[in-house]
């Protein structure tokens, strides 16, 4: 099989675990159990979505639930989907693999577009050394290509993908 190939199998489709939302800046960040994604734009209720100008390759972020434990073990504490603001929580898929890919989480298709790197905000949310506990497992960031409604639950998959 040529990596092409291997690039586009995975053994399970992923889920969606959780949904975060940030209303304002440097504020508190709210779960949800189901939010709008904005074609071109993102997701509808997060202050980001509101100031960003079209085509910004950073709409939404993502992070893996598995990379939590790994976050919380090198800061010495906890790391939740709040304090990390990652818009979208998945497991079951890695999402590393999904950078620079078109994926579907339920019925909206979204781009990988790059990894989402910490910011200083993690030294506040996760102590001493969060910043660098964040380091290589921060998750990605993504364009909304076609919108529709994300709920917990829904499946995240490449659209071509072949499931094993």
């Amino acid at each position: 099989m040529l990596l092409p190939d291997l690039l586009k199998t995975h053994a399970r489709a992923g889920t969606l675990e959780a949904i975060v939302l940030r209303p304002a800046y440097r504020q508190e960040v709210r779960r949800v159990s189901e939010v709008r994604a904005l074609e071109n734009l993102g997701l509808e209720g997060d202050h980001k979505t509101l100031s960003k100008r079209l085509e910004s390759k950073r709409q939404v972020t993502l992070i893996q639930l598995e990379h939590l434990a790994v976050i919380a073990a090198l800061a010495h504490g906890q790391a939740t989907p709040e304090q990390l603001r990652r818009n979208l929580v998945v497991r079951g898929i890695n999402l590393l693999a999904l950078k620079e890919a078109q994926f579907y989480v339920g019925e909206v298709l979204l781009e990988g577009t790059g990894l989402c790197h910490p910011c200083s905000r993690m030294e506040e949310a996760l102590g001493v050394g969060g910043y660098n506990a964040v380091r290589g497992h921060g998750g990605l960031t993504a364009r909304v290509l076609s919108g529709g409604v994300l709920k917990l639950g829904d499946p995240v998959y490449l659209g071509d993908a072949r499931l094993g």
